[in-house]
């Protein structure tokens, strides 16, 4: 990693803020699974409490970034967007991780997992998983659709805590690694 690239949401009168960071992470997610890219990560530097702010800033290789920002996957976001260059990393650095998290929050959902993954009936699922099961988080999320099942969800973040140190690995298409750190700042 050694460049980023900031994408900030303009103020719409139209749509709310996180509306168009949920379309603009939508867009960011299918151009990242689409090129197999496992070297992009993502932070939001203006996070604040659950708030993901209105900054979705993209780090990496330069090579990397520039081939990603010179793509057409911000067709029809570029309205929406003031876009900043290419450019290379400050020299003093703290290191945070993004991560996804997930809960268990539909009893339902796991009872049928149940029941497949271990041969057991309704009955015996609904008595392993009882509804007071379902686990709610509270932390930042962005509202999605999953590019390989089309499905709809909610990801939620976890931010770590700030640390000295990077931590090295590989991103996910969503740009989130669960061992790897990004540069914070």
């Amino acid at each position: 990693m050694d460049a980023f690239s900031d994408l900030s949401l303009r103020p719409d009168p139209e749509f709310p803020e996180p509306q168009l960071m949920n379309a603009l992470y939508a867009k960011l997610h299918r151009a990242l699974a689409a090129n197999h890219s496992d070297a992009i990560a993502v932070c939001f530097p203006r996070f604040a409490g659950f708030k993901l702010g209105g900054v979705l800033r993209l780090i990496g290789p330069s090579a990397a970034l520039e081939k990603l920002m010179g793509g057409a996957w911000l067709q029809g976001m570029r309205d929406h967007l003031q876009i900043s260059a290419v450019q290379a990393l400050p020299t003093q650095l703290q290191h945070r991780k993004w991560q996804r998290i997930q809960c268990k929050s539909s009893p339902e959902r796991v009872r049928r997992r149940q029941m497949k993954r271990h041969g057991i009936s309704e009955a015996q699922a609904r008595e392993r998983v009882p509804d007071s099961a379902a686990e709610m988080l509270k932390a930042p999320f962005l509202q999605i659709a999953s590019s390989s099942t089309g499905q709809r969800f909610r990801l939620f973040l976890k931010v770590g805590a700030l640390q000295a140190q990077p931590e090295t690995g590989s991103f996910n298409a969503y740009g989130l690694s669960q061992t790897a750190t990004v540069p914070w700042f």
